[in-house]
């Protein structure tokens, strides 16, 4: 393994973390802020870490598959313990431990907070916060291939490890163009979103901030009651197109602008998704309805946004569901679970690998009915290939076993088990928010500092998923 080209690479990743941390200074600089000087600072040792590598490692046409997952693993943890800088050197709430959340939190897009004051943070924090999501969302080793003139050879084997094979099935470009589709669709939804919030009534910088959360599928907010603070039918609204199309495989999302066969209309995985969402929906309002929380428009409007928030992994709240009854909890928690599609910034379990769960159950019933039979899985018309639905079927088994036994430890350290189940599964699914004690308006600020380790570890597990920590392990063994 060359060690020189791993260095190299960590380097254009502190190199990244840098420019958007010196953008966050010159925001902070303009408003004559507490974080001016601590922005400036880590923008500066991150610049200076990052450009050694780079004037003293000679360039490497080639990387293997395990310096690609080295790289893709030490970027997530470099660019995470980079992101805490900035909140340490500006102090408030942020103790060693509660940094690392944070960063990790907001850079694998899972959104969970320790903040028990969110408003306190002068807006230059605020929008590094916010840029740790966006960072994140379409993946920081993603954002360097996108700027590097690499190797075709070099930029396949880091692009194989970050982006998971069943996301590739509806993608037909090659490495450096699947790139660029992210990257434009990212980008285009971002400014659509910020424009349409801006319009809706939020200030400029609010609307910003919240488009980045929402495209990456955060929930970072700049307000202690997330978008409950707004009260504005027009943003929510807004915000939930944009949370169902961050869930959506981007390859579609493009192809349906590009009027390419292969569109949002006639994918099934797409209708199925909205389906069951809709169903959920329908399900948590009537709930709301009948036991007396709300009218009936009020419990369609809550329910419509905390399903497609949790669903999406997104994390934003309207209302605090930790006083809803415990049958809407439960479908919540299952969207938790479940998330939304792969190809898409949305973290969990992934309902692509839900499908081919299901399908593959079906078709072990028929070859049960039938043993001489041969029966294959499709999805959308297209093979799953045996040995990706075999994957598929052992990712469900060792997602739910990860997040049992981060419960199973929390529950330890005398967190009650509704607590402790829902920070374990909203961690492993990059969702933010759980119950009781970590309700959707609620933050994680009383659990305790191991507690708060042990879901920081759940986060890049789930952001990675899961396989590529544990190939990584083998590798180094």
């Amino acid at each position: 393994m060359k060690k020189e080209i791993i260095i190299k690479h960590l380097g254009f990743v502190l190199m990244l973390n840098g420019l958007f941390m010196f953008i966050s200074f010159l925001i902070s600089l303009f408003l004559d802020e507490t974080s001016t000087l601590p922005l400036l600072y880590s923008a500066l040792l991150c610049g200076i870490f990052g450009v050694f590598p780079l004037i003293f490692v000679e360039r490497t046409e080639n990387i293997n598959f395990n310096e690609g997952l080295t790289i893709v693993v030490f970027g997530w943890i470099i660019t995470s313990i980079a992101g805490m800088l900035p909140y340490i050197m500006w102090g408030g709430e942020f103790t060693l431990i509660n940094a690392w959340f944070e960063s990790v939190s907001g850079f694998t897009t899972t959104g969970s907070t320790i903040l028990n004051n969110i408003e306190i943070l002068p807006k230059g924090l605020l929008f590094w916060r916010s840029s740790t999501h966006w960072i994140g969302g379409i993946g920081i080793i993603l954002f360097v291939l996108l700027i590097l003139p690499q190797a075709q050879g070099s930029r396949i084997s880091i692009y194989n490890t970050e982006i998971s094979s069943l996301s590739k099935l509806n993608f037909r470009f090659k490495a450096r163009k699947i790139v660029h589709v992210l990257a434009i669709v990212y980008i285009s939804l971002t400014l659509l979103e910020t424009t349409m919030l801006t319009f809706f009534g939020m200030s400029f910088f609010d609307a910003v901030n919240h488009s980045f959360a929402t495209i990456a599928t955060g929930g970072f907010s700049t307000k202690n009651l997330s978008i409950a603070e707004f009260n504005n039918l027009g943003i929510e609204i807004t915000i939930m197109i944009f949370m169902v199309l961050s869930g959506i495989h981007f390859g579609l999302i493009y192809g349906t602008v590009m009027l390419k066969k292969e569109n949002i209309f006639k994918s099934s995985l797409v209708k199925s998704f909205i389906i069951v969402m809709f169903i959920g929906i329908l399900l948590v309002a009537f709930k709301l309805y009948l036991s007396g929380y709300y009218n009936w428009w009020q419990s369609l409007r809550y329910a419509a946004f905390q399903v497609i928030s949790l669903g999406s992994t997104t994390g934003f709240a309207t209302q605090d569901t930790a006083n809803w009854p415990i049958f809407t909890q439960m479908i919540l928690i299952y969207f938790t679970i479940q998330c939304a599609m792969t190809g898409s910034t949305s973290g969990g379990l992934k309902f692509d690998r839900v499908y081919i769960f299901f399908k593959s159950v079906g078709k072990q019933i028929k070859m049960l009915k039938h043993p001489k039979g041969i029966f294959v899985t499709k999805l959308d018309d297209k093979r799953i290939d045996e040995k990706l639905e075999q994957q598929t079927l052992v990712f469900v088994v060792l997602y739910i076993f990860t997040f049992f036994m981060t419960t199973f430890i929390l529950t330890a350290l005398d967190i009650d088990g509704m607590t402790a189940f829902s920070a374990s599964i909203a961690t492993i699914g990059n969702v933010g928010p759980g119950f009781q004690g970590v309700s959707s308006l609620g933050n994680f600020a009383n659990i305790p500092d191991l507690g708060k380790f042990v879901l920081t570890i759940n986060m890049l597990l789930g952001r990675l998923e899961i396989f590529n920590i544990l190939a990584l392990i083998m590798i180094k063994k």
